[in-house]
């Protein structure tokens, strides 16, 4: 079989460099032990050939696209059957993985953040993530507290990750060249097993905090109803871009208590 056609539609940009390649997977700590890898979106398997090769952990892969799971059924046998035709957003972990797993991938830049969300729900099974994705992305998920690209990603994965942006990718080492510059990350479990607020209370506040960004916390929040005695207090002066991780806890515990939910 010969090679894989990249497509639009899936934003596929294939790796051709193979020194990135090793030096991504290289960035893999597998963190509190992990023995299970799982490679989204592999294409022709740049990434997985050197996956391969550490006894250390064993790779599985996902792809949606059809011509990519034929190239490597055909390339990679010794997968057998860890090559997993499926939609990744849409596939049951826990049937693939009976304990915690990292992930790894160069993600495909038009899913990248639901790819995020769904570690997010993960989060418990998932101690280590290492991605190439959107150099913009990548600056947005590591941003502190301030920054303006600060925002929902950023807070949401910090609470229970530590990011680490590791380096920048030009666009010549793609097919096709993507029109923006890339990056690496990597994400490793922190030790907050549970935050110290209602944690679905926590997504919404963060959500409803940024969804109108230039406004003060107090305009932003207002559906919550919160009563005036509570909103007097300097917090709801900052714009969410303003707060850290803790301050949104701290908010989060604030709607809680003043709400009747």
């Amino acid at each position: 079989m010969g090679n894989v056609r990249p497509k639009k539609h899936l934003g596929q940009h294939f790796l051709v460099d193979q020194n990135i390649a090793i030096k991504i997977v290289d960035q893999l700590t597998l963190h509190r032990g992990v023995k299970d890898v799982l490679e989204i979106g592999p294409g022709m398997g740049v990434l997985t050939q050197y996956l391969i090769k550490h006894p250390e952990y064993r790779t599985t892969v996902v792809d949606i696209d059809r011509e990519s799971i034929a190239y490597l059924q055909e390339h990679f046998p010794t997968l057998e059957d860890r090559i997993i035709s499926a939609d990744f957003l849409k596939t049951d972990l826990s049937k693939l993985f009976p304990g915690p797993f990292a992930i790894i991938g160069n993600f495909p830049y038009n899913i990248s953040s639901q790819i995020f969300f769904k570690v997010l729900e993960q989060r418990d099974v998932v101690p280590e993530v290492v991605c190439m994705i959107q150099k913009e992305v990548a600056e947005r998920i590591a941003a502190p507290p301030g920054s303006k690209t600060y925002g929902i990603l950023s807070v949401l994965l910090q609470a229970f990750y530590t990011i680490d942006y590791k380096f920048t990718v030009g666009e010549k080492v793609f097919n096709p060249p993507p029109k923006v510059k890339s990056a690496v990350i990597s994400l490793v479990r922190n030790n907050v097993e549970k935050l110290a607020c209602n944690e679905k209370l926590f997504f919404q506040v963060v959500k409803l905090s940024f969804g109108t960004r230039r406004k003060t916390l107090r305009n932003s929040l207002r559906s919550y109803n919160l009563p005036p005695e509570t909103t007097v207090q300097p917090v709801f002066d900052k714009r969410a871009e303003q707060l850290s991780v803790q301050d949104f806890v701290a908010l989060t515990q604030l709607v809680e208590q003043n709400t009747q939910l």
